[in-house]
């Protein structure tokens, strides 16, 4: 999958090309807030045509925030047109198991990053598809997110941090300067990893939590400083 700057997308696409949302819970209807945020292209069609939510636990309703539940990711996945996708599900895991299962090569993943997203001057920030970044974040600069990371609310990320496939930083979030996060990390609420930790993949960080060194993959740690408990 090709690189793309930042910039790339920072103004949204402006196409209005039908987009579609897997995920009905919360976050799902945060995202819906954020495409709906986007300025729209030259011509005034709107960012995206967002047509409705998938899931593969349908909601209790038919609709989710005024739009209709679709359906599940088979269904999605039968589709005819082609359809670009926000995947909104939280969990590191469950986001990587949901892109899994969405094969079809109708489907694409744009990178969906909020307008007011707060750039450093030099930029030169680079992420891949998939990628979700909420209002209220900054990023400053040399900065990489590989694929589908996502960025909630209010996080930082400093200069030559590099986010790996699939990680997961809830509101408030920090990431140091040339910290380094392998694919699979979640970073809860107000968590922090100081300038240059590595945390290994899928390790979970708990909330409130301060990293200041570095986390083998696949376990849990939580307080300050923090430290594995399982």
């Amino acid at each position: 999958m090709t690189q793309l700057f930042f910039s790339d997308y920072y103004a949204g696409p402006g196409t209005g090309r039908p987009l579609v949302i897997f995920g009905a819970g919360g976050l799902g209807r945060e995202v819906l807030s954020l495409v709906q945020q986007l300025p729209p292209g030259p011509d005034g069609a709107p960012a995206w045509e967002v047509r409705g939510f998938y899931d593969d636990v349908a909601p209790a309703a038919p609709t989710v925030a005024g739009l209709p539940y679709l359906g599940t990711s088979a269904d999605l996945n039968a589709t005819a047109e082609p359809l670009a996708v926000a995947v909104a599900v939280g969990s590191s895991a469950g986001r990587a198991a949901v892109v899994g299962r969405l094969t079809s090569a109708q489907l694409a993943f744009p990178a969906l990053v909020h307008p007011g997203v707060v750039l450093g001057l030099a930029q030169r920030i680079s992420l891949r598809e998939g990628c979700i970044i909420q209002q209220g974040c900054m990023l400053t600069c040399d900065i990489a997110l590989d694929r589908f990371v996502l960025l909630n609310l209010g996080c930082t990320v400093g200069h030559d941090a590099v986010l790996g496939e699939f990680c997961s930083l809830m509101p408030r979030a920090n990431v140091g300067g040339a910290a380094r996060l392998a694919p699979g990390v979640y970073l809860g609420t107000g968590a922090t990893v100081i300038q240059g930790v590595a945390v290994g993949e899928y390790t979970t960080v708990g909330a409130g939590a301060v990293v200041v060194r570095d986390l083998p993959p696949r376990t849990t740690a939580v307080g300050v400083p923090a430290r594995v408990i399982k």
